[in-house]
């Protein structure tokens, strides 16, 4: 069993930056894929970001690309969210989530891909 907790939300003006991280409760999520998805109030979880477990593949929503960064630190066991020039319509909740994967260069893209997820960390951004 994983299980994955989210910190470092808040509420950030726009234009601001903030780091989310994703720390896992298991020995290893070393082979495990990571993903990033949001929920904003009234809406459905949408998919930010994913990393392989071999940290060479990424993949980000067109909302997101060129201003959020993904990372893992393995040796951690931990999932990074950076964000920056935020906008207003970030404003969420943002979950982390993992799955087991065989292929070291895989990444997933949907939701119901995932085995694992956290609580959740709010993301508010004001205008």
């Amino acid at each position: 069993q994983v299980q994955l907790v989210e910190s470092g939300g808040g509420l950030v003006q726009a234009g601001g930056s903030l780091r989310l991280s994703c720390a896992s409760s298991a020995r290893t999520i070393s082979r495990h894929a990571m993903g990033w998805f949001r929920q904003a109030p009234g809406k459905e979880r949408e998919f930010v970001a994913a990393i392989s477990w071999s940290i060479t593949s990424t993949y980000y929503a067109d909302s997101v690309k060129g201003r959020f960064t993904i990372s893992r630190d393995n040796g951690k066991n931990t999932v990074y969210l950076q964000m920056d020039r935020l906008k207003p319509e970030d404003t969420a909740v943002y979950y982390c989530a993992a799955v087991s994967s065989a292929n070291p260069g895989n990444f997933y893209l949907r939701a119901y891909e995932y085995h694992y997820w956290g609580q959740g960390t709010q993301v508010t951004v004001s205008s």
